[in-house]
């Protein structure tokens, strides 16, 4: 994949995250860049039980897997109050969902020095000793 589709995918999550919630403030989303080129993206709706929320990644996920396509980047941002965008790197639940499509998947994690910065890594870096690898014949053939 090209530098241009990695910008591209970050930047319809800064889209999605700034149609969405015009009014500012603390809001995030997710996009995903998969096999054949499409941008998906989503975002996470409040609940009055927070057990019950669900994370940013979900929708473009769901998304891949309805449109039967592998997952190639994925990145998450949250919109701070003062209009920079954070990026999130993917919990271990979203690592788990993402590694199903193969250690080569990139993600986006901030930059140490500055959180607006995005670094991709691919899951094998961010996932040296990934627990499924003690189960080979369990492991997606993606992997």
């Amino acid at each position: 994949m090209s530098p241009d589709q990695l910008d591209a995918t970050a930047q319809a999550c800064r889209v999605l995250i700034e149609d969405r919630f015009p009014e500012g403030g603390h809001d995030g989303a997710a996009a995903m860049l998969l096999a054949d080129g499409t941008i998906v993206t989503g975002t996470a709706p409040s609940a009055v039980n927070p057990s019950v929320e669900v994370c940013h990644e979900i929708e473009p996920y769901a998304a891949a897997y309805r449109l039967n396509q592998g997952i190639k980047a994925s990145i998450c941002l949250h919109r701070h109050e003062d209009g920079r965008f954070l990026v999130l790197s993917p919990c271990g639940v979203c690592r788990e969902r993402l590694a199903v499509h193969g250690p080569d998947v990139l993600v986006a994690v901030a930059d140490r020095e500055d959180a607006t910065r995005i670094i991709s890594k691919s899951l094998r870096d961010v996932l040296p000793d990934y627990w499924m690898t003690a189960f080979p014949e369990e492991l997606s053939d993606r992997w």
